[in-house]
């Protein structure tokens, strides 16, 4: 009987993922680790409303309890690191 509850309770574990809200930075941040772990460089991730269409980019994610999407870019620098001319 112990096997059946354990097989229960992670369907249930697993059906109730989705249900839980995620914040759109947690989201960007697990991607983004994952990516520069495989050494891309040079992309954006954007959180846009889920009913937005995407025409340049794809969806990698969504975050807020479905509310929106990550959208990944390549070729595009990160803000954060884009070189300044002098």
């Amino acid at each position: 009987m112990k096997p059946a509850l354990a097989l229960a309770f992670v369907l249930v574990s697993a059906s109730a993922q989705p249900l839980l809200a995620t914040s759109c930075d947690d989201v960007k941040s697990d991607i983004a680790k994952k990516l520069d772990a495989k050494g891309v460089t040079s992309y954006t991730l954007d959180a846009v409303p889920k009913d937005q269409e995407v025409t340049d980019g794809k969806v990698v994610g969504t975050c807020e309890g479905g509310a929106k999407k990550i959208i990944y870019k390549r070729g595009a620098a990160p803000a954060a690191s884009a070189p300044t001319k002098p």
